[in-house]
């Protein structure tokens, strides 16, 4: 007469390879080899759980920022636009950011644009503009180009322009 303990590692786990199954009794020693990896395992599995939770909160946390920065946008200038290039600052990884768009109705870029900086915390699902500048119609987003700063931006030296450039749109 047999209980169900008897039954062989095979019969019970016929889907692993011999290696990979269960061991019918341990082998030398009193398993604590196995007791550490597994416990070094759990704390690897907990620190990777931690790291990814602590991303995704980073993640909403810059959406919701992002989000607000566009909004803050809109209240400034008086403009509903949707197309709007929006900026992070990436090289130092700090919360300010600068949000472009037109001064006038039409595709993004093809008018001058009136940029805005932004940092510091959210407050009414809008952050605080410390400065900004103008860009002419089609040209990039770079100090050159820049013109009429304010604020920090003119602290910061960010334009390049003393004034706007003749002929633009």
């Amino acid at each position: 007469m047999t209980s169900g303990h008897d039954t062989p590692t095979k019969a019970r786990w016929p889907a692993l390879a011999q290696r990979l199954g269960p061991l019918p009794a341990e082998r030398r020693g009193r398993g604590e080899l196995r007791l550490i990896e597994t416990t070094v395992l759990v704390l690897v599995g907990i620190l990777l759980a931690i790291a990814t939770v602590n991303d995704l909160t980073r993640q909403v946390h810059i959406n919701h920022r992002l989000q607000a920065d566009l909004h803050t946008w809109r209240h400034y200038t008086g403009h509903d636009y949707r197309n709007l290039s929006l900026e992070q600052d990436v090289k130092t990884y700090s919360s300010r950011d600068v949000v472009c768009g037109n001064t006038s109705p039409g595709a993004p870029g093809t008018h001058n644009q009136v940029c805005l900086v932004m940092s510091g915390p959210l407050r009414a699902g809008a952050r605080a503009v410390h400065g900004g500048y103008y860009l002419p119609a089609y040209q990039l987003d770079i100090k050159a180009n820049r013109y009429g700063c304010f604020g920090t931006a003119a602290s910061a030296r960010l334009c390049g322009l003393g004034s706007p450039p003749s002929g633009g749109g």
